[in-house]
């Protein structure tokens, strides 16, 4: 027989019922606007409330006695410290690298249950890039200190989870498949590997900041190798919470190193650490001198004066200017990648292509950032190389030219509409315009130029004079044109058809430059087994000995 419950009961338990209801729907709450691993609030980030990044040495997360203040790319509010490592405070990073041997953290015979490690942390991560608010988090952070449109950012974010879900489960262990080959007699047997490098560096640029690095990072990571990570102090902190994902998903403290530092530091650091192997992705200047420092010991993804030709078939004009405006001013043109360069054949300039990229253009807007701050280049240098390309012969500006209004981008950046000029092929390749054409201006900046059927020589021509080779697009449908330019020409990533593109790489084929046996690349199986491993030849040889063997005569 069940007894009446008082009031008072009935009052107590319906309170405790109500509570339980309000924390379930609170961590419900806080599961969604908070994540685990993140030390920062995009929203909040301010010169109220800065955000500081670390570095982090030998499994610990650590501040230095200097800091670098970032300020706002969209209003030069100081809103970001950067706990930046001087040269006296390197040694713990020296230390780090030299504790780790070349024969690396694992490789096919020894540790090689950390393939399989490093197969589930991918899983891991890449799952939780897939989850709303973690992609929401990092697009929105990309978006504070590398201004792009969300689209874009989320894009970045896209690929990165693509890549880590790739690369889940047995996919890193079949990285270091090996293979074997039949000896002279019975006992040999010759099998190759795939082999790391033991120490490593990767040195990345602030235009992607989450994609670029983590993506060879994890390369570095999977081919067994031990990596210290240095992104440009102006975009570090995106890096700085995808390592925090990381390491909630698993990956051990002391596997990477994340240093914060100037780029003489940094040279003295790869210097008297001695690393192996550097990964470098920025300006050719540097590349090189990077590429003299180490003794050859780099691969590079440097800069890129990029091309696109639009063969003689006019077709799908509304498209093909849609692409040639997302090529040259997505991210307002700060992508390696950018189109750089137009080549024109007449048969479109009689269509309406010119004066719908123009009209694309001018859709463009600093309100949703699908035209933003340019990092490295200033508005009066932009501005000032514009001049000098209209004072060639034939020269004429089709659109932009002038500087943004009413905004509050810093001086130290640039901010201008995007831009395209002119130069007459004939011009182009004259000796002394040739270098100042094909200069590349990191920024929503492009050169258009036409030829006819007789010129497509001189355009062969220009694109054999250029010195950087990543990407191109040929335009068209026309095999045997198709043919003939992708047959004398170099760049590593050339996309061919009517849909064409220079931009936009995803995960799933390989992204770099070609013609460059330093040439690194990014992305793929092919990529990773090339920059972030090398090649072991082991030759196995038991035996036995034919019978009644004897000591040959001297030789």
């Amino acid at each position: 027989m069940y007894r009446l419950q008082s009031c008072t009961q009935l009052k107590k338990k319906g309170f405790q019922h109500a509570l339980f209801n309000w924390v379930v729907s609170f961590n419900r709450s806080r599961s969604v606007h908070s994540l685990p691993f993140a030390t920062v609030k995009t929203e909040e980030l301010s010169g109220s409330q800065p955000a500081e990044v670390q570095n982090l040495v030998q499994g610990k997360w650590t501040r230095s006695s200097g800091w670098n203040t970032i300020v706002d790319p969209l209003n030069g509010e100081p809103f970001i410290k950067v706990a930046e490592v001087d040269e006296s405070g390197l040694q713990p990073f020296v230390e780090s690298l030299l504790k780790c041997p070349k024969h690396g953290l694992h490789n096919p015979f020894k540790a090689p249950e950390r393939y399989l490690m490093l197969g589930d942390i991918s899983a891991k991560a890449g799952h939780q890039l897939s989850l709303p608010e973690v992609s929401d988090f990092f697009a929105k952070l990309i978006q504070r200190v590398a201004p792009k449109s969300y689209q874009q950012a989320l894009g970045e974010v896209y690929v990165t989870q693509k890549f880590l879900e790739n690369f889940s489960g047995d996919q890193v262990r079949f990285l270091a498949r090996s293979f074997a080959v039949p000896g002279n007699y019975l006992g040999q047997q010759s099998h190759g590997f795939r082999w790391p490098y033991g120490p490593v560096a990767i040195i990345t640029p602030f235009n992607f900041p989450l994609e670029i690095p983590l993506l060879q990072l994890m390369g570095a990571l999977y081919m067994g190798n031990k990596p210290v990570v240095k992104v440009d102090s102006k975009v570090c902190i995106v890096m700085e919470q995808m390592l925090r994902l990381l390491h909630d998903c698993g990956l051990p403290m002391e596997d990477v190193d994340f240093i914060n530092s100037d780029g003489k530091t940094m040279n003295k650091l790869l210097k008297e650490a001695e690393p192996r192997m550097t990964l470098f992705t920025g300006s050719s200047r540097v590349a090189d001198k990077v590429a003299v420092d180490l003794k050859g010991r780099v691969k590079l993804e440097d800069a890129g004066f990029d091309w696109k030709i639009l063969g003689p078939d006019v077709q799908e004009v509304d498209y093909v200017a849609w692409v040639c405006d997302q090529d040259a001013y997505a991210c307002s043109g700060q992508k390696c990648s950018a189109q750089s360069i137009l080549f024109i054949h007449e048969n479109w300039t009689r269509s309406p292509l010119l004066r719908k990229m123009t009209e694309l253009a001018a859709r463009r807007k600093l309100d949703d950032l699908t035209v933003g701050p340019v990092l490295t280049f200033t508005t009066d240098a932009m501005l000032g190389y514009m001049n000098k390309l209209l004072q060639i012969t034939g020269s004429k500006l089709l659109f932009g030219g002038e500087a943004l209004e009413n905004h509050n981008i810093p001086a130290i950046y640039g901010a201008i509409k995007p831009t395209a000029v002119f130069v007459p092929l004939e011009e182009i390749l004259k000796d002394n315009n040739y270098e100042l054409v094909t200069k590349e201006i990191f920024g929503p900046f492009q050169i258009v130029t036409e030829y006819k059927d007789n010129q497509l020589p001189l355009v062969l021509n220009a694109l054999e004079k250029m010195h950087a080779h990543l990407t191109a697009a040929v335009v068209s449908n026309e095999p045997l044109f198709l043919q003939e330019i992708l047959g004398k020409s170099v760049n590593g990533t050339t996309y061919a058809g009517l849909r064409a593109r220079t931009t936009g790489a995803p995960q799933n084929h390989w992204f770099g430059p070609a013609g460059d046996p330093r040439g690194a690349g990014i992305g793929t199986p092919e990529a990773i087994k090339l920059v972030w491993s090398c090649h072991r030849e082991i030759i196995y040889d038991y035996g036995p000995l034919p019978q009644q063997w004897e000591i040959p005569t001297a030789t």
